[in-house]
């Protein structure tokens, strides 16, 4: 039978250091030469199976010590040098198992000090972010993405933006789009700039929503989105040329950081500009007042989609002529947020927009139906709130529809003015808020995703509360 080589130095040093010996002792025990054993310890031998018996039968050593695999503190030590932060040090395999076969003992405490590192940066980031949501300044911060810059940037600020409003106003005054907007557009395209425009099908064009071909002069759109869209994708590149002036100054001011950043930006300004142009200041601030706020009202009237609608209505902030400040959040079945805006900045800190109990995450069980909540937050905060799903672009036969969910809101003290104050619920049907989970210190929460970072965890066996996370 071919013998079997096992190399397990480390673990028979750590056999003959936990019994007191010597190597040449070891050494005369298991009748070998000390220099033998030294090759063993340090991996240049292999320790055979008459050398395996040999340790059992003298020193009654577990056969299965030494040959077993520390596989999962080998992966777990693998996940620690798979982190960013270690990105210019990562081990090979081999040199994780040495590590963990070495000093096993030393490996573990790695574990636990890595897993103490990633506790305490989420809570540092948690109580960073509770920090700018009290308007205090901290210096902690990660590596952010250009487009987690754009976000912060954007959603800080009013969505209000005077140079590319008035340009907008002028244009469409001198465009005389009448009740023909998309036609007006392509018009103009041809005429000043040569363009023709086309709706191309998927299989044209499976991956794009618009491509612009500068040799042949021609714009193509995408037969997968809708007639709103369509007019969107076509406004934002005339927006791109009419008023390329007035959205590189608004740029300018933005102050990105990065090249890709104001890259993100210029994109986010053109779809500023195009619901502008769409639907211009002074026309949708007066229909908008007129019909209280109806969404429904405003889409059929400007021929828009709903989410352009309600994008619209968070940008009405020009001065002597200001609409309800309202704020808008986007978001994904996961919980991702996609987008925040408000006419005065997102109101992150009274608001947050995290909670499970907004109406935004129970639209997605009733798809094309607006849900109108009163949500009170508690610092006794109250807003009205109206959430209803968003579908992308038309999907094909087999295709999962990308569905999103917005929800636009304002303070309580408006409802008036609006028209859903009517389906408003009672204070019994009053949605009992927080800004997020993290934050929040309501008692008996059902809805309680996570223990708040603010309080010590109540763990008694004696007791179990209504929440899945009980705090003291």
């Amino acid at each position: 039978m071919a013998e079997r080589k096992i190399f397990a130095g480390p673990r028979v040093r750590r056999v003959r250091l936990g019994l007191g010996l010597t190597q040449t002792a070891m050494a005369d025990a298991l009748g070998i030469s000390p220099s033998y054993l030294n090759l063993i310890e340090r991996n240049q031998r292999p320790l055979t199976v008459q050398l395996l018996l040999k340790l059992a039968s003298v020193y009654k050593v577990d056969l299965d010590a030494l040959q077993g695999e520390a596989g999962g503190l080998t992966g777990q030590l693998r996940e620690v040098f798979a982190d960013p932060l270690l990105a210019g040090e990562i081990p090979g395999d081999q040199e994780i198992l040495e590590v963990v076969e070495a000093a096993p003992n030393a490996a573990l405490g790695l574990m636990k000090l890595y897993r103490a590192y990633r506790e305490q940066a989420a809570r540092l980031s948690d109580l960073a972010d509770l920090l700018a949501r009290e308007g205090h300044e901290t210096s902690i911060a990660g590596a952010r993405l250009p487009i987690d810059e754009v976000r912060e940037v954007l959603e800080r600020r009013p969505n209000f933006f005077g140079r590319i409003e008035d340009a907008a106003e002028a244009f469409a005054e001198r465009l005389g789009t009448g009740d023909e907007l998309p036609g007006a557009l392509k018009a103009w395209l041809k005429s000043e700039h040569g363009i023709v425009v086309r709706t191309l099908p998927v299989h044209a064009m499976p991956n794009l929503r618009r491509r612009y071909d500068r040799h042949s002069m021609r714009l193509f759109l995408s037969e997968r989105l809708s007639p709103f869209d369509r007019t969107r994708e076509l406004a934002m590149e005339v927006a791109l040329l009419a008023l390329g002036q007035e959205i590189a100054t608004e740029l300018d001011d933005l102050a990105f950081s990065t090249n890709e950043a104001r890259r993100i930006g210029r994109f986010e300004l053109a779809r500023y500009a195009a619901h502008a142009l769409m639907m211009p200041y002074g026309a949708f601030l007066s229909a908008a007042q007129r019909a209280r706020y109806d969404l429904d009202v405003l889409r059929s009237r400007f021929e828009v989609s709903f989410e352009q609608a309600a994008s619209r209505l968070t940008s009405l902030a020009r001065q002597g002529a200001v609409g309800i400040p309202f704020f808008l959040m986007e978001l994904d079945h996961a919980g991702n947020v996609i987008r925040r805006a408000g006419a005065q900045g997102f109101p992150l800190a009274r608001f947050g927009g995290h909670c499970p109990k907004l109406g935004i995450h129970a639209a997605f069980a009733q798809p094309g139906q607006i849900l109108i909540d009163r949500v009170e937050m508690p610092d006794g905060a109250a807003f009205v709130t109206m959430s209803r799903t968003l579908d992308g672009p038309q999907a094909g036969f087999g295709e999962r529809v990308r569905r999103t969910a917005v929800l636009l809101g304002c303070d309580l003290s408006n409802a008036g003015d609006v028209v859903y104050d009517g389906a408003l619920p009672g204070p019994v049907g009053t949605v009992l808020a927080g800004t997020a989970c993290r934050l929040c210190e309501r008692q008996g929460c059902l809805s309680r995703a996570e223990p708040p970072i603010t309080r010590p965890l109540g763990l008694d066996e004696m007791v179990t509360g209504l929440s899945a996370f009980d705090f003291q």
